[in-house]
């Protein structure tokens, strides 16, 4: 596999690059905990300037923690609350600047300052979310939210 810190195209291009060694990954392999772990690890790579990257997952009605990389994490968040269970409840990409403005915010790791959740949606229902945390305050762009939503779109077309 080709490493992406060692391409030195544009963003738009190592963009294009990760989406491409996620459907790699993904090729043949339908096991959900595999492909999210390996998904995970991918983002864990290529993306700078963050803390934490995982996946929480739906189970009787709030989210449970999934594969990711970082520090030990929250285990259960419910339902609307913080920014995972508001993405979650509204089946819609939160791309936080600053969480400590964000109402409820759960605070896993007191270093992140900014954070992007990207719901799992299969049939539009909800099955978990893609969350990822900086220490820098507003680290993710509009850019950055385009990406993640087709990374994810992928990543559930596996599913």
């Amino acid at each position: 596999m080709f490493h992406v810190e060692n391409y030195q195209g544009n963003k738009s291009e190592k963009n294009s690059l990760v989406i491409r060694q996620l459907k790699a990954l993904l090729e043949g392999e339908e096991d959900l905990i595999a492909n999210l772990s390996n998904a995970s690890a991918l983002l864990n790579q290529f993306l700078e300037d963050i803390n934490w990257v995982g996946f929480y997952l739906m189970k009787k009605d709030q989210l449970v923690l999934g594969p990711f990389q970082g520090l030990p994490a929250c285990v259960r968040i419910p339902l609307g609350k913080g920014v995972c269970g508001t993405s979650a409840a509204n089946k819609e990409t939160l791309r936080i600047a600053d969480v400590h403005q964000f109402p409820g915010h759960i605070a896993c790791d007191a270093a992140s300052n900014s954070e992007i959740v990207v719901p799992l949606l299969v049939q539009g229902e909800i099955i978990g979310v893609l969350d990822i945390d900086s220490p820098i305050k507003d680290r993710f762009s509009e850019e950055d939210q385009v990406f993640l939503e087709e990374f994810v779109e992928v990543l559930v077309q596996s599913i």
